[in-house]
């Protein structure tokens, strides 16, 4: 790996990459990533990670364990070569991991990712992955499902072994025998089964000599009753040997004839292993995607160092290639300023590797053909290198390869020798590495070279802020603030006496000493400026907050309103709409009681009836419900009260009598019933709210599919039916039952000869069995 990316840790970072992959290839390829030098690469890379970020967060992550790399395998299959059953069993595991890998992503295929061209690029064979599973048991078996012959050849084997062991068992069963054996068990020698017999009787057992033990007391014979038995078994276990081979070189024909496929599949499948460990490294991170340019611009928001534990580091926000493209950062040791320069290059390398970075959103790196790095003391005994020596060699092999998209990175520039020197070298190198193009990032400890950059247009000073109160570095970096090495402030501390800080005090210069305190007065000023910012910020977010709340609840109460017009809208038409429907049956009824002449007393009653209901139902004021209301006392002359019902005030003008009282309301006197009547009292007159409201009645109690017009009259039972007519009309129902009775059948007759001649009606008939037959008609609605 370069040194230079060595030595910003770009290795370690990799290494961690390399532990999230699941297969080899994948984690050996995690090894090897180099950054990528153009934008568009970069950004298809960051794209690719933060698609499978995506994925994991929203379904899950996919497996891909149980991957080997059987490219060797495949390839030998294809040239005709037989693989064994470990190689068969890697490429049915492997065909399984991918078919498991494509149907995870057909879960989610609603969503469209720059991964799908790897995904759809997978090649599934699950015909070949369940023939090499079905045949192949283990890494020493094979089934005897594998094919009929096999199974056939191991049944004759079986049948073969039970007759030689049944021969053998009734030798060593038999008196004759058993004092010739050592023991009476039947064991096996060369594959052939044999009894253990004494040396010295052997000749009693007739049969073959297979070995002997090492102590030479046992001979093992093969008794003549079974050498046909075992010279079978011998026979038939060299044909399921040969049956065994050739089903190997079948299947191996068979992998090697889908070879390209499986191999291109394993190789997309390594590349999603490798997409999807960068995704689980974020997730581990915290890290966000980045905003990639090619312009030198870097904005780092709340930064962290991915080495450092997470519970330790310090977020940090930095800037460079904007508004300027050097930045030189002082400050005291151990205060964070290396560690702010690798944050800086191993951000970037990540961002050009395809990693997501431990940042906040928004962050912008930008891509650099070379990042340039001198950082540690690289003195070499052997090559008699000073610190200072080894410092200049790489500033040396930094300026020959420095060009307009290099980010050079040098800490403690100009250190190891003569500060007045190594001020002067710095600042030179400064500008030559500024002459060229490049953006950089310094730190130092040199006064000369925070004014150089107080001084100097595209050159800023940072810090690594210092606690002065608790003597303790922030590792914050601030930018715009040249820092102080506060070493005296370090050396109290840790102890050195008064005397000797007060002397070193008297021998700094009077120009430093000032700079030093104009230094620490900034500094005093901008974290008072900090605190301030701070707390107006909080203020702002919390009316930002409340700002929200309350056009919500503005949203809410418009919302409602607007619902609670389009209501009264809606009731409105209906009430209109059934109004007009009984105004107009009411018309109807006194053309038809006009045009029969005969107007009786009867008739005038049931009309107005039929017209108080119209008013009824058309008055939009609903009176007040009765209450258990009782007066606390008898009323008097002169009593305020209150008429319940219409909610109206009134003043009693006679005393009350048969349950009612006489009251004045404004220019009208009434009498009222005595339970309508609130007693209102002169020191505390509480009066209700004026209860009105529009009729809102559920249409269910408007609109019935049936009418009882029993006991009626034919006008009364008429205009019953014009109004359930009506009522079905407005609710969209087609069917109405009218219930008239038998009786003489007159009702029946007037009522069908009205349904004959109205508009509405399409057609209508008698009731059937179960219906109410001819007590009842069912009417059908247009």
């Amino acid at each position: 790996m370069n040194r230079h990316y060595k030595a910003l840790e770009l290795d370690k970072i990799l290494s961690q990459l390399a532990d999230e992959a699941s297969t080899m290839d994948a984690k050996e390829e995690a090894q090897k990533i180099e950054p990528s030098f153009a934008l568009f690469e970069a950004n298809e890379l960051l794209k690719q990670t933060f698609d499978a970020h995506m994925l994991i967060g929203r379904f899950g992550a996919p497996s891909f364990g149980g991957v080997g790399n059987i490219t060797n395998a495949l390839r030998r299959a294809e040239a005709g070569g037989c693989l064994n059953n470990s190689e068969l069993l890697k490429v049915a595991s492997t065909l399984r991991v991918i078919r498991g890998v494509k149907e995870w992503r057909q879960k989610s295929a609603s969503i469209e990712t720059s991964l799908d061209n790897h995904f759809s690029s997978l090649y599934t064979n699950k015909n070949l992955e369940e023939k090499i599973t079905s045949c192949v048991i283990s890494e020493d078996e094979l089934s005897d499902n594998a094919s009929p012959a096999l199974a056939d050849i191991r049944r004759k084997i079986r049948v073969a072994s039970s007759k030689a062991r049944e021969v053998l068992d009734k030798i060593i069963h038999s008196s004759t025998y058993q004092k010739f054996l050592q023991e009476a068990i039947v064991t096996q020698r060369d594959g052939r089964y044999v009894v253990p017999v004494k040396a010295e009787c052997r000749g009693s057992v007739a049969g073959l000599v297979h070995d002997t033990s090492s102590s030479g007391s046992t001979v093992f014979i093969e008794p003549m009753g079974v050498v046909q038995a075992n010279n079978d078994i011998r026979v038939l276990q060299g044909k399921e040997e040969q049956e065994i081979e050739r089903i190997l070189f079948e299947l191996s024909a068979l992998v090697g004839s889908y070879a390209d496929d499986i191999s291109q599949s394993y190789g997309f499948l390594c590349e999603l292993d490798l997409i999807f460990a960068k995704a689980h490294l974020a997730y581990k991170m915290k890290a966000s995607l980045p905003i990639l340019n090619d312009k030198g611009i870097i904005d780092l928001k709340k930064a962290r160092h991915p080495l450092i534990r997470q519970e330790k580091v310090v977020a940090t926000d930095i800037r460079l290639g904007k508004d300027y493209d050097t930045l030189v950062i002082t400050g005291p040791n151990t205060g964070g300023k290396t560690v702010s320069l690798k944050t800086v290059g191993l951000l970037t390398l990540m961002a050009s590797c395809g990693l997501m970075i431990p940042a906040s959103d928004n962050s912008e790196l930008s891509v650099f053909r070379r990042v340039l790095v001198d950082i540690g003391d690289e003195q070499s005994i052997e090559q008699s290198l000073s610190t200072f020596s080894a410092h200049m060699t790489n500033i040396i092999g930094i300026l020959k390869l420095t060009n307009k998209s290099t980010l050079a990175l040098i800490d403690e520039l100009g250190a190891g020798t003569d500060p007045v020197e190594g001020a002067a070298l710095a600042v030179a190198i400064l500008e030559k590495l500024r002459e060229r193009g490049a953006k950089i990032a310094a730190t130092t400890h040199y006064a000369e070279l925070k004014e150089y950059a107080l001084k100097t247009k595209g050159v800023e000073n940072g810090c690594c802020e210092f606690d002065v109160k608790t003597l303790r570095p922030t590792y914050k970096l601030l930018i715009g603030v040249p820092g102080k090495s506060n070493a005296f402030a370090i050396s109290k501390r840790l102890g050195l006496e008064d005397s000797v800080i007060d002397r070193a005090k008297e021998l700094v210069s009077t120009e430093s000493r000032a700079f030093e305190d104009v230094v620490e007065t900034l500094e005093s000023r901008r974290q008072s400026l900090d605190e301030e910012l701070k707390k107006a910020q909080e203020l702002t977010q919390k009316a930002l907050l409340q700002k929200r709340e309350v056009e919500k609840e503005l949203e809410r109460a418009k919302l409602d309103a607007k619902r609670a017009v389009e209501q009264a809208k809606f009731d409105a038409e209906q009430l209109v709409s059934k109004t007009r429907a009984q105004a107009y049956a009411l018309i109807d009824e006194l053309e038809k009681t006009k045009k029969a002449e005969k107007f009786t007393t009867e008739d005038k009653s049931r009309l107005k009836k039929s017209i108080k209901a119209l008013e009824d139902e058309a008055d939009p004021i609903t009176k007040a419900k009765e209450t258990d209301y009782k007066l606390p006392r008898k009323l008097k002359v002169g009593d305020n009260v209150l008429i319940f019902d219409i909610d109206k005030k009134a003043v009693v003008l006679e005393e009350p009598e048969n349950g009612s009282v006489l009251v004045q309301a404004g220019i009208i006197k009434t009498r009222v019933k005595l339970s309508n009547i609130r007693l209102l009292e002169q020191k505390n007159i509480t009066t209700p709210k004026r209860r009105e409201r529009m009729v809102t009645k559920d249409i269910n109690s408007i609109t019935k599919n049936e009418i009882d017009v029993r006991g009626q009259t034919a006008v009364e039972a008429i205009i019953a039916v014009d109004q359930a007519i009506d009522s079905c009309l407005l609710t969209n129902t087609h069917m109405l039952t009218i219930i008239h009775g038998k009786g003489t059948g007159v009702l029946r007759s007037e009522i069908q000869k009205h349904l004959k001649t109205h508009k509405a009606v399409s057609k209508f008939r008698l009731g059937s069995f179960g219906e109410g037959e001819s007590g009842v008609t069912i009417v059908e609605l247009k």
